[in-house]
């Protein structure tokens, strides 16, 4: 379990302190630290109740027909936890054991609104929508990801220059070695808490072996359970035998991995999968304006919520450790993986979305590693190194758009270049952004926009 604070502490405390709060369903793969980090937040608050509905004894509580007033001032007796006066928190673990629990978490909301109210579980995900039904406008949401590169520095203490580099992303340029270097250790582990709290303490990469065998073995072993039907439960389990291997690229469902399976069961099993927040399928747009619509009919791109376990099942470390850039690994899809995995940290938002584009004429074709709104505006993204003429796909998306500013990601220092696009001859600004400042992009925009 992690020890290190993680931001969402922020988010937390943001939530508590909103008149207006709901109960919160705090939501995530396995093992990315929901417990630890409700745990670490309770110890805020006067009153901390944590129940675990994995307990029959704590379930039969919650299946009782009393109100959620008994049923709090029975809780603080089972715990034997004195009664303070302040503030309570709830934390209700493994919630997706009982539906009557979820179906509670409305009168909290209606009749304890002063109690604190966070429910969680480790399978929640997959029975969302199947299994189980959270009463609409009486809980809100937040998600939580795998430890980000921002994170990463604060937890092996460098929490200074992390502050120093979003206070004047400038600076970064005389600590690029370092950086650079750190962001290719945590391109090696990725985020996994347990993952990153183990190198904190040993310093030992081989160590960590075991513990993403056991990870996956995790979500190996899940996978009936996120599955009624046999044939979804057999496809279920060939993604993630093999799908790590297509991490960062357009993937086909039919006969994905090499795979006999066809398209629609792929992807009723993908779309399974996804619901675990375990992979992300990434579609494209072709729009260069808002809004920023998903085009279902082109492939999509596949990311897993981790570049560790990739790394891990791929047996890439060496690679990695030997690349003078990212770009190198997988012909850059590893890099593709990893800023992605990135742009998702910038939101705890459950629903947000990643897209690249396409250009609309298939005959001429044209491809941007990732879009991103920003305020009114839609960001090119390209993950790339090189000289500026050799962005093509980025210049073209910047004629057919429009817009003023693009994001070149690469292992060079933090630099803006005043570009003008090869066909059109359009002006741009482009921000040539580091791995390591992904993070920092939203307050990089703010300032050069």
């Amino acid at each position: 379990m992690a020890v290190f604070e993680r931001d969402i502490l922020l988010d937390l405390e943001r939530w508590a302190n909103d008149t207006n709060r709901k109960p919160l369903v705090l939501r995530g793969a396995r093992q990315v630290g929901k417990t630890s980090i409700v745990n670490t937040f309770g110890k805020r608050f006067d009153n901390y109740l944590y129940v675990n509905l994995e307990d029959q004894m704590t379930k039969r509580f919650f299946e009782e027909s009393i109100s959620v007033s008994a049923l709090l001032d029975l809780l603080f007796s089972f715990l034997n936890k004195p009664k303070k006066d302040g503030r309570t928190l709830l934390f209700i673990d493994e919630i997706q054991n009982s539906s009557r629990a979820v179906s509670l978490l409305r009168y909290f909301y209606e009749q304890l609104p002063d109690i604190f109210v966070i429910a969680a579980g480790s399978l929640l995900e997959s029975m969302i929508d199947r299994h189980i039904s959270f009463p609409v406008g009486r809980v809100e949401y937040m998600a939580l990801h795998p430890v980000s590169f921002r994170e990463f520095l604060s937890a092996k203490g460098d929490k200074s220059i992390r502050e120093l580099i979003a206070k004047s992303p400038e600076q970064s340029t005389m600590l690029h070695p370092k950086l650079i270097s750190d962001f290719g250790l945590y391109s090696l582990i990725g985020g996994m808490p347990e993952i990153v709290q183990s190198y904190i303490e040993y310093k030992d990469i081989k160590r960590l072996d075991k513990i993403y065998s056991t990870l996956i073995n995790g979500y190996r072993d899940d996978v009936e359970k996120y599955s009624t039907k046999p044939t979804t439960t057999n496809v279920i389990r060939t993604i993630i035998d093999d799908g790590w291997l297509m991490a960062g690229q357009q993937i086909s469902f039919n006969n994905f991995a090499n795979s006999n399976y066809k398209s629609r069961e792929m992807s009723e099993a993908f779309r399974t999968l996804e619901k675990t927040m375990l992979l992300e399928l990434v579609y494209p747009t072709t729009q260069t304006q808002l809004p920023l619509l998903s085009n279902k009919r082109r492939s999509p791109k596949l990311l897993w919520l981790d570049c560790g376990l990739v790394s891990a099942v791929g047996k890439i470390k060496k690679s990695i450790i030997e690349a003078v850039d990212l770009q190198d690994v997988w012909k850059g899809a590893y890099a593709e993986q990893i800023v992605g995995q990135e742009l998702l940290t910038l939101t705890n938002e459950v629903d947000a979305k990643r897209h690249f584009w396409v250009r609309q004429d298939t005959h001429a074709s044209a491809e941007v590693d990732y879009v991103y709104q920003f305020d009114s505006m839609l960001v090119p993204i390209e993950v790339k190194t090189g000289n500026n003429a050799y962005l093509r796909s980025l210049h073209r998306f910047i004629e057919e758009s429009g817009q003023k500013i693009a994001v070149r990601v690469w292992s060079q220092p933090f630099s803006i270049d005043d570009v003008t696009t090869v066909i059109g001859k359009k002006h741009f600004r482009l921000i040539n952004l580091p791995f390591y400042l992904i993070g920092d992009l939203e307050n990089i925009l703010q300032r050069y926009v």
